[in-house]
């Protein structure tokens, strides 16, 4: 995609199905990371919005990708517990941003907060729960 608005660069973190409900793309602020997409044709449902799935999708991605990169070496974690706020549908060509932030992390369990904007139209909040599965 030649739209994609300086800063980002094509997420690394790909596999099947995150190459299916995207593609992300990644940008590194000072205290963060951004995670975003462009809504395309097959994110769109019959009410010619993105899917709540896409927008969840990307809710999980960028907060468990937060604590991926908390440490190093990078932490694997798995999702006990998302919770998803839908406040404003993304339309088709939409480009969405997602910002996570870590509220509180342990040795085995990390709590996390964001929101999901369409420039300044706030489109989800969201909560969730990591397991930290160190070694």
């Amino acid at each position: 995609m030649s739209d994609i608005p300086e800063g980002f660069e094509r997420a690394r973190f790909s596999n099947p199905f995150l190459d299916m409900a995207g593609p992300y793309y990644v940008r590194n602020d000072d205290d963060r990371i951004v995670v975003a997409t462009r809504i395309h044709d097959g994110q769109i449902n019959h009410i010619k919005v993105a899917h709540g799935g896409v927008l969840t999708t990307l809710a999980d991605v960028a907060l468990s990708l937060q604590v991926h990169e908390a440490e190093r070496p990078r932490l694997p974690v798995a999702t006990m517990s998302l919770n998803s706020n839908f406040l404003a549908g993304a339309n088709l060509g939409d480009w969405v941003e997602a910002f996570a932030t870590i509220d509180r992390m342990s040795k085995r369990t990390a709590y996390c907060s964001g929101r999901i904007l369409c420039g300044d139209k706030v489109l989800m909040t969201m909560t969730a729960v990591f397991a930290i599965l160190r070694k």
